[in-house]
């Protein structure tokens, strides 16, 4: 393997994950998709270009290389499910319509998984797990935003169409309550989204594991409807002028992710 993460450090005690922006596939899994599948549907797409002003905020970024279809970042290494009903896995099987990923017979071996396991998944992870720690050791706390987006319309996944702006903590557990209804807030002032706390998503791996408000690190994930920036269906073009509008509460919740911070802790 060779890089399988894109990561950029801060000066700031935010860290922005993006597990699910990447679109390299291993040969294996390139091999066994099925048609339907080889333009990469279930993408986050163009987070890393959505997220780009992070940088004047001075924020960290961590994103995927390697695209969900070899091995999913926000799921625990042991492959226990997060959500009761329809999900998928560390190495997922079918698209999120509920259709198989692979060809009969053609799945990844399990020596091929447990590569991507060790050179994929464990190099994620050690980069966000060694970045929170720096950040609360120069800061005294760290903030942890998952950052993803989906498809707003999934009848396999969920009924109707998807709030615009779906936070999760993990029902409170990943962050502090007071910094979840600051978030809610903000999004609550821009009427032309709509938003919701701990609905459909609240919360993958990511945001359960390494939230810990009794230790100072306060993780939230948000799962943004991708009508709100881009063409949700192929090529899931890019759309400057939805995303330019959707920046702006981007922006704002960052800033706002901060400015909790610094009075909580300063």
């Amino acid at each position: 393997m060779d890089k399988v993460l894109n990561f950029k450090q801060g000066r700031v005690p935010l860290l922005i994950s993006m597990p699910h922006a990447g679109l390299r596939l291993t040969p294996a899994v390139e091999a066994g998709l099925i048609p339907d599948a080889k333009s990469l549907p279930d993408t986050d797409w163009h987070i890393p270009r959505l997220y780009e002003f992070a940088a004047e905020l001075g924020a960290s970024t961590l994103a995927a290389e390697y695209s969900r279809f070899v091995i999913d970042l926000n799921r625990p290494s042991d492959d226990k499910p997060l959500y009761i009903g329809a999900t998928t896995g560390l190495y997922p099987a079918t698209l999120f319509d509920g259709i198989p990923l692979f060809r009969e017979g053609l799945e990844p071996s399990a020596a091929e998984r447990a590569t991507y396991l060790e050179h994929i998944w464990t190099p994620y992870h050690r980069t966000l797990q060694e970045e929170l720690a720096r950040l609360k050791a120069e800061f005294g706390y760290a903030l942890l935003f998952d950052a993803h987006s989906i498809r707003s319309i999934i009848p396999h996944l969920f009924d109707g169409k998807l709030p615009d702006f779906n936070l999760g903590t993990f029902n409170g557990a990943s962050c502090d309550p007071q910094l979840a209804s600051q978030l809610e807030a903000i999004c609550a002032k821009h009427a032309d989204y709509s938003h919701v706390l701990n609905g459909r998503f609240k919360g993958g791996h990511i945001t359960r594991h390494y939230g810990n408000p009794a230790e100072n690190i306060h993780a939230v994930q948000l799962e943004l409807g991708q009508c709100t920036y881009m063409e949700e269906f192929e090529p899931f073009r890019y759309r400057p002028d939805l995303a330019a509008p959707t920046q702006v509460v981007l922006r704002e919740l960052l800033q706002g992710l901060l400015a909790w911070g610094e009075k909580h802790y300063g």
